[in-house]
């Protein structure tokens, strides 16, 4: 009835009308999901070789991925050379790669006046650059909140309401991100709360395994987030010790090579309704040490995809 139903309709000259998937209806049994996420690499992954970022974006399409995070201080870099954005997004166009986010660190969510201020307009000007390589998304992490509590949630959601409606008109999204080191916004919560008190229909999270451990919050959390809301999940593992009053970021590993009920953790967010990309980001000092920079790419990608077959 359906399918006449439709066929009716395109010959009246209407679009037939799309009948979404009702939560209910994603298979109960694991082993029939497919997997629809893409794979990307942030770039952080491979800061301590001390590339550029052609090089990074080089790397990250031979080893294979989908997307890219790159960070703004790399991107910065290379303007500060005087090279074009063009240039640029004409080589990740070559490789086929989605510009997924970038990673910034501007102060936009601050309690003083001014550095908020100047941090709104570090967040407008990486917008900007972000939109001209064609990225869709930028990092909105507690930068100059980190140290300090603010504990007037409502302002920081108005606050992420400004810089999403900068966003807006440029075409690029401020993803709010949980830092688990940080007294601001440590909290899968707290988050929650800021990105509600926005109230602004692009408003999204940037979440990641290593921080919603190290911010003491429950992966069981997630059930209660809207995962099709959600651009990018950073994809990392934690070993067991050091504890994790003490884990910092040097301490995350591959996916797969740590604690993390990673397998679970994917499922909740697949049957949340999360359906775009995996990056993998790592600040792991011995892998810098012993393993070249595409190596250490393409061992993070085949990790990746084995811990998302769960």
């Amino acid at each position: 009835m359906l399918k006449l139903l439709g066929t009716g309709i395109t010959a009246a000259g209407l679009s037939p009308v799309e009948i979404p998937v009702a939560a209910e209806s994603v298979p109960q049994n694991s082993n029939d999901i497919k997997k629809p996420f893409r794979y990307s690499l942030n770039t952080g992954t491979l800061l301590g070789y001390n590339l550029s970022i052609e090089e990074e974006i080089d790397i990250t399409a031979q080893a294979g991925y989908d997307g890219i995070e790159i960070w703004m201080m790399r991107l910065e870099k290379y303007i500060a050379e005087g090279k074009k954005l063009s240039d640029l997004k004409k080589r990740l166009d070559h490789h086929g790669l989605v510009l997924e986010n970038a990673i910034g660190f501007a102060p936009w969510i601050a309690e003083d006046p001014q550095k908020r201020s100047d941090g709104v307009a570090q967040m407008k000007r990486d917008m900007e650059r972000i939109a001209l390589l064609g990225g869709k998304s930028i990092a909105a992490p507690p930068s100059g909140a980190t140290d300090a509590r603010i504990n007037d949630l409502e302002a920081c959601g108005e606050r992420y309401r400004q810089i999403l409606e900068i966003g807006e008109s440029i075409g690029v999204i401020p993803l709010l991100e949980v830092w688990g080191g940080s007294k601001t916004l440590r909290k899968l919560s707290d988050a929650v709360a800021v990105s509600v008190a926005a109230a602004h229909p692009q408003a999204s999270l940037l979440l990641d395994a290593f921080h919603l451990y190290k911010g003491g919050n429950s992966f069981e959390s997630l059930r209660q987030i809207n995962g099709a809301s959600l651009h990018v999940f950073h994809l990392n593992d934690y070993p067991a010790d050091p504890p994790r009053e003490t884990i910092a970021d040097q301490d995350r590993v591959y996916p797969g090579d740590g604690v993390c009920p990673l397998n679970h953790v994917l499922e909740i967010l697949y049957r949340a309704g999360f359906r775009e990309a995996l990056s993998l980001e790592l600040f792991n000092r011995s892998y810098w040490d012993t393993a070249k920079p595409l190596d250490v790419a393409r061992t993070g990608l085949a990790k990746m995809k084995a811990v998302a077959e769960f």
